[in-house]
């Protein structure tokens, strides 16, 4: 199927339409849940374009590359999945399966297997691409929140939610092994640095 319009005005009353057809409101509790996954699936993609650019002077982030680009493809399958009501579900349409599950759990362990033991909490901006990855951690976890109400309402397939609870913790995982591969210090959360905290 050709995309040779983007505009049809069909949605200036407010609604938009599912893979089905049917039509909803803009703001309806399933079409928030698959725009904060394409919301998602955006701030993955420019994390890639760092990664790349990174990867340039420090080859060994390359793998990080290709496991993002593939994390946007699940993305789109996700949210297309999300986009569709249960009853016209296709047999043979693209979906979340444990499979993808498996492979981000498989990831984090081995990212997880040169990192230091962590003692605190770690704040977002050791790095570009360490605050890229974790803007996209927050967005992700949003994106859950998102599904979660909807699957309280609808239904929606249960890997949906543990793919995305996975791949918040995928993402904040990478995050430090960046931080780790490129060698800058983790930036340590410290309670007392706070205004209220150096003042007393």
């Amino acid at each position: 199927m050709a995309i040779n319009r983007v505009y049809t005005r069909r949605g200036d009353d407010g609604t938009t339409s599912l893979a089905g057809g049917q039509r909803v409101p803009k703001d309806g509790l399933r079409i928030h849940a698959y725009g904060n996954v394409d919301e998602l699936n955006s701030f993955v993609g420019a994390a890639r374009v760092t990664a790349a650019e990174q990867a340039q002077a420090e080859p060994r982030l390359t793998p990080l590359v290709s496991m993002l680009l593939r994390i946007q493809h699940e993305l789109f399958n996700l949210g297309s999945i999300l986009a569709t009501l249960p009853e016209d579900v296709h047999p043979k349409q693209a979906r979340i399966t444990e499979a993808d599950i498996q492979q981000l759990e498989t990831e984090m362990d081995r990212m997880n297997e040169d990192l230091p033991q962590l003692r605190s909490f770690v704040l977002p901006g050791s790095s570009r691409l360490n605050a890229a990855l974790d803007i996209c951690r927050t967005i992700c976890r949003r994106a859950e929140r998102a599904c979660v109400a909807l699957w309280r309402e609808d239904t929606i397939p249960p890997e949906t939610v543990r793919y995305l609870n996975r791949l918040s913790d995928w993402l904040f995982v990478s995050s430090r092994w960046v931080t780790h591969i490129t060698g800058t210090p983790e930036t340590l959360w410290e309670p007392n640095r706070s205004a209220s905290g150096s003042a007393s």
